[in-house]
């Protein structure tokens, strides 16, 4: 099994680490814990596996690391191998009304896998591996806990090789169960999808205990709602995916590349609109502003797009004659070195700056939204003149990073410094920049999040995201977990254990 690279290490020894959010937490009684061993999972206690399980890679818990902080420790973190012990692990806390937070490689970015209110924190990495290969359907059956090169070499040493085309700039630190949990998008989805069209079915354990297996009988049901996208992006607070039934395609036999430059962001924008609306799907479509080529390919005076598909050969032939023709008749395009792709591809997973400038004072995020063709435009303009008014903003900039055919994902990163010596500038900083970027995106009717879910940093916003539709939440909430123990304090959702920190 692959050993992830984990998040920054605390600045302190373990057993002087605080706790940053100082939310009201909740301490496992010892008869809970005897009944979780006796299942036979294992339960650490040691400061060393708290405090790792008490953060992600939320920027946030990154530069409190450095402070030798973490956002908050469960009170015991334990690590099943079967689907038989998360079953029991819930139900024995259900019973005791002791919050359960589940995760894996905690690879979020916005505080998903941070158990707020203490408790249990429920590291799926031990259920990993692949169970089932049905070569003739294209199908796989896969534990939660499998990380993302692990499933890949899995697969490609069935058969002829396979892949789910599942590429996400954390592969190396996240889980097929993350994936899921978090709704996630990979850097190939234009050809490939994204987690939700690439899953069939699913096994899942609630809150009490009991399992349940949604769909996955055919490659679609008309069986009323469809239960498997209940759970998907729920972020384990309707349930724990143990297990998930995926597509897959057989690794591809030919791939190839180019590179454009466009005048302006809008005119790169309106390139890629056509070459979806055309049918073509390059497995990547990803249009970098000024700033970004600048910082990324050294083309500072330009808006770099780069294409790479990979697909059958006369797939592929297709689709680039699609972008070549689009790209080439544009009045505002010009032809780039196809080397820049490569060069991208050598840096895409590279997020090894994030801790240094975090611990030189710099505050840094991104914030991936996502509308439809027609607000594009506006909606970039808007929210990068929004976080450049900011004072203290050092940058704010943003690329196209996933593409359909009614709209895309646009991606911004901001990062800003405030005066030397002021310890709280930085929260209150981080808080403006995000109420910039999604005031305007909530403006122009977009989504307040393409791929990296809601966690504990987006959960103030998500009630007036989803209008009426957070009192559905708030009730499917209640009915598949009415003790409230499933990752409690996020989606802006109440908590029998306090109110929720960061709200």
């Amino acid at each position: 099994m692959t050993t992830p690279t984990s998040a920054t290490p605390i600045d302190a020894s373990a057993a002087d680490v605080t706790d940053r959010l100082g939310a009201a937490t909740v301490e496992v009684p010892t008869a809970v814990l005897d009944r979780i061993a006796a299942s036979g999972a294992t339960v650490v206690t040691d400061d060393d596996a708290r405090a790792e399980a008490g953060r992600d890679w939320w920027p946030l818990a990154i530069g409190w690391a450095a402070e030798g902080a973490v956002p908050q420790r469960p009170a015991v973190v334990v690590r099943p191998t079967s689907v038989a012990q998360v079953a029991e692990v819930l139900a024995a806390c259900n019973e005791a009304v002791v919050p359960v937070t589940a995760a894996a490689g905690r690879s979020g970015v916005c505080g998903g896998s941070i158990p707020v209110h203490g408790g249990v924190a429920l590291d799926m990495t031990g259920l990993d591996g692949v169970v089932r290969v049905d070569e003739t359907s294209l199908t796989a059956d896969v534990r939660a806990g499998t990380f993302g090169p692990d499933l890949e070499a899995a697969l490609g040493e069935v058969g002829g090789g396979y892949t789910v085309g599942h590429w996400p700039q954390s592969m190396d630190l996240s889980t097929v169960g993350g994936w899921l949990a978090c709704r996630g998008a990979g850097q190939y989805s234009t050809r490939y999808g994204k987690i939700e069209d690439m899953v069939i079915g699913l096994e899942v354990v609630l809150a009490d205990g009991r399992v349940l297996r949604t769909e996955g009988h055919g490659p679609r049901a008309a069986t009323g709602p469809n239960l498997t996208q209940l759970f998907v992006g729920c972020e384990g607070t309707l349930g724990v995916i143990t297990e998930a039934r995926l597509r897959l395609h057989p690794l591809p036999t030919a791939q190839e590349r180019r590179a454009f430059g466009f005048t302006t962001f809008t005119g790169g924008l309106e390139a890629c609109r056509k070459i979806l609306r055309r049918g073509a799907t390059p497995a990547v479509l990803r249009l970098y502003d000024q700033t970004e080529s600048a910082r990324n390919f050294d083309q500072p005076d330009t808006n770099v797009l780069i294409v790479l598909d990979e697909a059958d050969p006369d797939i592929l032939s297709a689709t680039l004659a699609i972008v070549d023709a689009e790209c080439g008749d544009a009045a505002d395009a010009h032809t780039l070195d196809r080397e820049l792709v490569e060069r991208w591809l050598g840096h895409r997973n590279d997020v090894s700056a994030l801790a240094p400038l975090w611990r030189g004072g710099i505050v840094v995020d991104t914030a991936e939204v996502s509308g439809p063709w027609a607000a594009l435009p506006g909606l970039f303009d808007e929210v990068i003149a929004a976080l450049t008014s900011i004072e203290g903003t050092l940058a704010a900039s943003a690329h196209q990073s996933h593409a359909y055919t009614d709209g895309a994902c646009l991606y911004f990163t901001f990062g800003g410094r405030g005066p030397e010596g002021d310890t709280e500038w930085r929260e209150r900083y981080y808080r403006q920049a995000w109420d910039a970027v999604i005031d305007a995106t909530s403006a122009h009717g977009a989504a307040i999040s393409h791929h990296h879910g809601i966690g504990l940093n987006r959960s103030r916003f998500l009630p007036r995201a989803l209008g009426p539709g957070f009192e559905v939440l708030r009730r499917l909430k209640a009915t598949f977990d009415p003790a409230g123990i499933l990752n409690p304090g996020k989606f802006g959702l109440s908590s029998p254990f306090g109110p929720a920190p960061w709200a």
